[in-house]
């Protein structure tokens, strides 16, 4: 039997925005992967402007060149595609997106540790293939291809039993685990929001969606996992942090997981 692996990379480079698979990813300085959320669209106030507050966001389509720092946009269904430089405060960027959303946007950039969901497991997102085909079987008319796209998850791992992210969570401390040159610590099962509710592409919402998903998620925790790590059962993959001083080590398409080890 082969080992588990690492089988699918997928960064977010516009924090919202569509997903670039990759087979190799550079680890930024602050732990996050290189172009992951690395520029963030923002409102007048400075809030960012993502699915949770505007499920405008579904409605625009993202092309990305990362080697020429280049994105191509325009709305989903139909409309030329508009090429511009991917950078913080692009003027031609930025008027662009505000006549799509009808509203001032600017864009931010931050390229030592993006723009993270959660500031306190600032590395990838992790899962496992089985788990999102297991969520699938709930869900009528989706599957786990679909379901990448509502999770939005950095990292998926190949090999491993529907999950095993939980697993990660048997006692209060931090269990570790490696892939490739990278080690990573598991800090908490990742809290969703209206998200995953939506077609991705259309903003439509699935009815019940929310509940279904948390009545499952409850009856199918694995035995051993440390329940009250659970404040509530909607909660889906794994938040991480890198361990610290691997800024610029690399992850790849195939890499095995090596696990064992608990932090303190």
């Amino acid at each position: 039997m082969n080992p588990p692996f690492l089988s699918r990379i997928t960064v977010f480079p516009i924090k919202a925005l569509d997903p670039v698979r990759l087979t190799k990813a550079f680890i930024a300085p602050g732990g996050s992967l290189r172009w992951d959320r690395r520029f963030a669209m923002l409102d007048r106030t400075g809030k960012f402007v993502n699915g949770k507050r505007n499920p405008k966001v579904h409605l625009l389509r993202t092309e990305y060149d990362l080697e020429r720092s280049r994105v191509r946009v325009r709305p989903h269904g139909g409309g030329e595609w508009q090429e511009f430089e991917l950078s913080a405060g692009n003027p031609s960027l930025e008027e662009w997106l505000t006549g799509f959303f009808g509203e001032p946007i600017s864009v931010a950039g931050n390229a030592e540790a993006g723009f993270p969901d959660d500031t306190t497991a600032s590395g990838p997102t992790v899962v496992s293939r089985a788990s999102l085909e297991e969520v699938a079987t709930w869900f009528p008319g989706l599957d786990a291809e679909r379901l990448r796209r509502r999770f939005r998850v950095n990292l998926e791992i190949d090999g491993v039993p529907a999950f095993w992210e939980d697993l990660q969570f048997t006692g209060r401390g931090r269990t570790r685990f490696r892939l490739g040159e990278v080690e990573f610590e598991g800090v908490n099962p990742c809290a969703r929001c209206v998200v995953p509710t939506r077609d991705p592409e259309t903003s439509d919402a699935l009815p019940g969606f929310q509940g279904t998903f948390i009545e499952r998620r409850a009856a199918t925790l694995p035995a051993g996992v440390a329940r009250e790590r659970f404040d509530h059962f909607y909660r889906f993959t794994l938040n991480t942090c890198v361990v610290p001083g691997q800024g610029g080590t690399s992850l790849s398409v195939g890499d095995t997981l090596l696990e064992g080890g608990v932090a303190a």
